[in-house]
C-alpha cells in the first residue's frame, strides 16, 4: 500500500500553488522541453504522486524542476520524497564531483542512442546554475594537480595543439551550417581523446594548465553547439564542465567567457535573475580585467542584456558603451584567444540591438540589427546571419511594417538553407506565429513567407 509523500505535499504547500498550478506550470516546462510524455499531468497526476504514487523518471525530473524554479533554489528529489537510492540528490550543479568523471559520464550518456534520447528531453536546470563558493575557485587549480594519473598517457605540446586545431574546426563549422550538424562528432572526440588527456601525465603545470585550458574551450563549443540546438539542459552542463576546467587550468579570463555563455542561455530562455547573477560573476574576480579587449567587449556587452532584461536602463547603457569603448581598442596582431575570433563589429550590433529591444527602444533595435546585417560576413557566419534577420523582421512586425517584415524574412528564410540551428528553427516559428492574423487576408508576400517558413520546419529527411 502506498504511503503519502509527506515531503511532496510540504514542498507544494511551500511555492503557495495549488495542484492545479503546479500541473500547469509543469506542462510548460514540458513544453520548453519537448518532453511529450508530460504534457498530459493534469491535478490528478498530483494528487496521485502526493498520495504515494511514483511518477515516471522524466516526469519526476520535471515535477523537481517546476518546484526548483518556483523556490528560487535547488530541489533534490531526496527533498520531494521521489529519491531511489540515498545518493539520488540533484546532480545538477555538481561541482565537487571529480571533473574527469563528470565529464567520462556525461560524454557516454551522450553517445548512448537511449540516454541521449532522455538527455534531450531532461529540463534546463535553474537551480544548476548556482555558482560555487570563493575557496571553490582558489581551490580547483590544486585538486586538478592531484588528481590520481597512474600510468596515464604523456601529455604534452602535440596533444594541446591537437585539441586546439579540433576546436576551431568545429567552432567554425558550427557558425556555418549550426549546432545540430557535427555536434556528435565533436562530443565523441572529446569523450575518447580530450578526456584521456585531462587525465594524463604533464610534464610541466604549463603543460597541465595549457591542456586543461584547451578542453575547457573544446567542452565550451560543446555546450554552445548543443545550446544551438536546443538541447539546452545538455548545453548547460557541457557549459557547467567548462567551467569547472577553466577553474582548474587558473585560466580567469576563460572562465569569465563561458560564464558570459551561460548567462546566453539563461537570457534566450527567459530567466532573468540567474541571467544577471551569472552575467555579474562573469566580469568579478579578475574574469574580466584579465581577459583581452575583444573578450571584454562580448563579456561586457551580454552583461548588458542582462541589466536590461532587469530593467536596469542606466547600467544597460553604460555597459553598451563600455563594451563598444573595448572593441574598438582591439586591434590586428593583438595576442589574442582563438575563441574570440567571431566576435567583431557585427556580433556588437547583434547583442546591442538586443539589449535595446529589451529596454523598448524599438528604433534603436532596428537600426542595430541592419549594422550586423551590413558588417557580417555572410557566408563564414550564415547560422547568426539567419537569426539577425529573423529577429530584425520581429522588430518590424512590432513597429507595424508588415511589408518590411516580409522582405527581411524572406532574407533569413534564404540565409537558412543548409543551417541545421534550433535558433533558426525559433525564427521560422515566430515567423509563422507574426503572421498568423494576417493569413486570411490575402497577402501575397505573408503567404509566401508563411508558406517557406513552414517549409523550414520539416523535419529533414
Amino acid at each position: 500500500m502506498a504511503h503519502r509523500n509527506v515531503e511532496l505535499a510540504s514542498a507544494i504547500a511551500e511555492t503557495g500553488w495549488s495542484q492545479t498550478a503546479l500541473a500547469a506550470a509543469m506542462v510548460r516546462v514540458a513544453v520548453e522541453t519537448g518532453s511529450k510524455e508530460v504534457l498530459t499531468v493534469t491535478r490528478s497526476h498530483i494528487a496521485m504522486w502526493v498520495a504515494g504514487t511514483r511518477p515516471r523518471s522524466q516526469a519526476a525530473a520535471l515535477l523537481r524542476e517546476t518546484l526548483s524554479r518556483r523556490l528560487g533554489r535547488p530541489v533534490t528529489l531526496a527533498e520531494i520524497g521521489l529519491a531511489e537510492r540515498s545518493t539520488d540528490a540533484d546532480d545538477s550543479a555538481g561541482w565537487d564531483t571529480d571533473t574527469l568523471t563528470a565529464l567520462v559520464d556525461l560524454g557516454r550518456d551522450n553517445m548512448d542512442r537511449e540516454r541521449r534520447r532522455l538527455l534531450a528531453g531532461t529540463a534546463y536546470s535553474v537551480g544548476g546554475l548556482a555558482l560555487p563558493l570563493d575557496s571553490w575557485w582558489e581551490e580547483a587549480p590544486q585538486r586538478a594537480r592531484a588528481r590520481s594519473t597512474g600510468t596515464a598517457h604523456a601529455v604534452g605540446k602535440t596533444e594541446v595543439r591537437a585539441v586546439r586545431e579540433m576546436t576551431e574546426f568545429f567552432a567554425r563549422r558550427d557558425q556555418r551550417h549550426g549546432g545540430v550538424d557535427g555536434r556528435t562528432a565533436l562530443c565523441q572526440y572529446i569523450l575518447d581523446d580530450v578526456a584521456r588527456y585531462v587525465g594524463g601525465s604533464f610534464s610541466s603545470e604549463k603543460t597541465r594548465q595549457a591542456l586543461y585550458t584547451a578542453a575547457a574551450e573544446a567542452v565550451y563549443v560543446a555546450g554552445w553547439m548543443s545550446f544551438d540546438a536546443s538541447q539546452h539542459e545538455l548545453g548547460r552542463r557541457y557549459f557547467s564542465l567548462s567551467l569547472k576546467l577553466a577553474a582548474e587550468a587558473a585560466d580567469t579570463a576563460l572562465a569569465g567567457h563561458v560564464l558570459r555563455a551561460m548567462a546566453h542561455q539563461a537570457i534566450d530562455l527567459g530567466h532573468a535573475r540567474e541571467a544577471l547573477d551569472l552575467a555579474e560573476a562573469s566580469v568579478e574576480r579578475g574574469r574580466y580585467t584579465r581577459a583581452v579587449s575583444r573578450e571584454r567587449a562580448l563579456i561586457g556587452i551580454v552583461r548588458a542584456r542582462a541589466l536590461a532584461m532587469n530593467g536596469q536602463r542606466r547600467k544597460a547603457t553604460a555597459a553598451i558603451g563600455q563594451a563598444e569603448t573595448d572593441l574598438s581598442r582591439a586591434a590586428p596582431g593583438d595576442d589574442e584567444p582563438q575563441r574570440v575570433w567571431f566576435f567583431q563589429e557585427a556580433s556588437l550590433a547583434h547583442q546591442t540591438a538586443h539589449t535595446l529591444w529589451a529596454l523598448g527602444d524599438l528604433d534603436g533595435a532596428l537600426r542595430h540589427f541592419r549594422d550586423s546585417v551590413r558588417y557580417r560576413q555572410a557566408d563564414s557566419f550564415s547560422r547568426t546571419h539567419a537569426v539577425t534577420l529573423g529577429y530584425m523582421g520581429a522588430v518590424q512586425v512590432a513597429q507595424g511594417s508588415l511589408e518590411a517584415a516580409c522582405q527581411t524574412w524572406s532574407r533569413a528564410l534564404d540565409a537558412m538553407d543548409g543551417v541545421q540551428s534550433g535558433r533558426t528553427r525559433d525564427a521560422a516559428l515566430t515567423m509563422r506565429a507574426a503572421l498568423s492574423p494576417f493569413r486570411s487576408r490575402g497577402i501575397s508576400s505573408v503567404a509566401e513567407v508563411d508558406a517557406r517558413a513552414q517549409a523550414a520546419l520539416r523535419p529533414v529527411t
